[in-house]
């Protein structure tokens, strides 16, 4: 049975960083694209990071870039987000997915398994 589990959510200033963990269990994410998602409140899900499964290209949405990043740690089976200079308009829930390595990254059909999400809030 396939899990993600995501981790490392919570309360920051504006300005802060904080970094989000996903622990996969029944899937090695070196197989799958794993993408980072985030939805506000009263807003659609959107995409928010990408990393191909060999790990060579990420790809970030234009609001965030510059200032997140994703990695994986395949000894880990962990991928990461790390996000700096966060801002008010960053608050939403986030959940990581995995999906086929050659699947549509940019878009919540192209992810098969998801994360439950973890609450991250900026206070201004």
């Amino acid at each position: 049975q396939v899990q993600l589990v995501e981790s490392g959510g919570g309360l920051v200033q504006n300005g802060g960083s904080l970094r989000l963990s996903c622990a996969a269990s029944g899937l090695t994410f070196s197989s799958y694209a794993v993408g980072w998602f985030r939805r506000a409140p009263g807003k659609e899900r959107e995409f928010v990071a990408a990393l191909t499964s060999s790990g060579g290209s990420t790809d970030s949405a234009d609001s965030v870039k510059g200032r997140f990043t994703i990695s994986r740690d395949d000894a880990k089976n962990t991928v990461y987000l790390q996000m700096n200079s966060l801002k008010a308009e960053d608050t939403a829930v986030y959940y990581c997915a995995a999906g086929p390595p050659k699947g549509s990254y940019r878009y919540s059909y192209g992810y098969t398994f998801w994360g439950q999400g973890t609450q991250v809030t900026v206070s201004s």
